[in-house]
């Protein structure tokens, strides 16, 4: 689906995927399990957007804050002419992200959360609550574009980063709104035909309609492989 780009953000996604391609344990319980080297990466694309987004799971596991990380990607922000910290984005179509998360205890950046019309009356109020902003866009799924949208223009997201998970990861996709794919494959296996990977929900009916990528990067670090995938045109 082609996409006028001064109508979205430009949109990179960042995974670390096992080597049976998952990204969490089938019990969704997610246990770090890439290098520092890789975590270092991650840090860097934050450094680089204007906004981070991820899913309602991803977001709340203690200790999770989506921040920009140590003093010198605030520095290297300043430098791009960028905000010193990055919006944060949550996605959940039926609001169910826990207002208790440690991610809403820390103030450094304004938290942003994409719902749609299911989401209960209360469960709204409740993240509004702590939120400083809850936008509903779609009636039973997140109309991802008209958010992306929204987020261009109220928000001046030029640049976003997707950190997953897979249902958000995939929905991105069937709306032809990821641009590059940064994917580091670990040296890892969790099995389970369970677990999720970096495009669950949907996916595609057939080859016509899947999202197409070309390599355009490829490396090598330690154990690890790192890769750059580009959407074909």
């Amino acid at each position: 689906m082609k996409k006028n780009s001064a109508l979205f953000p430009f949109v990179l996604s960042n995974f670390a995927m096992t080597a049976d391609g998952k990204i969490a344990f089938a019990r969704g319980n997610y246990t770090p399990f890439s290098s520092a080297r890789d975590r270092r990466h991650m840090l860097e694309l934050r450094a680089t957007a204007d906004a981070v987004m991820t899913g309602a799971r991803t977001a709340e596991p203690a200790g999770v804050r989506l921040g920009t990380g140590p003093a010198k990607y605030r520095r290297a922000r300043l430098a791009r002419g960028l905000n010193e910290c990055h919006l944060r984005v949550i996605v959940s179509g039926a609001g169910s992200v826990d207002p208790r998360a440690d991610v809403f205890k820390h103030r450094v950046s304004p938290i942003i959360i994409l719902t749609s019309a299911r989401a209960p009356r209360k469960k709204l109020e409740a993240l509004r609550a702590v939120a400083d902003e809850v936008k509903v866009f779609g009636k039973n799924e997140i109309a991802f574009p008209a958010a992306l949208r929204w987020l261009r223009r109220k928000w001046n997201v030029r640049r976003l980063v997707c950190e997953g998970g897979g249902e958000l990861h995939d929905a991105l996709l069937r709306s032809g709104l990821v641009h590059e794919l940064h994917l580091t494959i670990c040296p890892v296996i969790f099995g389970g035909r369970l677990a999720p990977t970096i495009a669950d929900g949907h996916g595609f009916p057939r080859l016509s309609r899947a999202s197409q990528f070309r390599l355009a990067l490829f490396k090598r670090f330690g154990n690890e492989i790192f890769t750059i995938w580009r959407r074909r045109a």
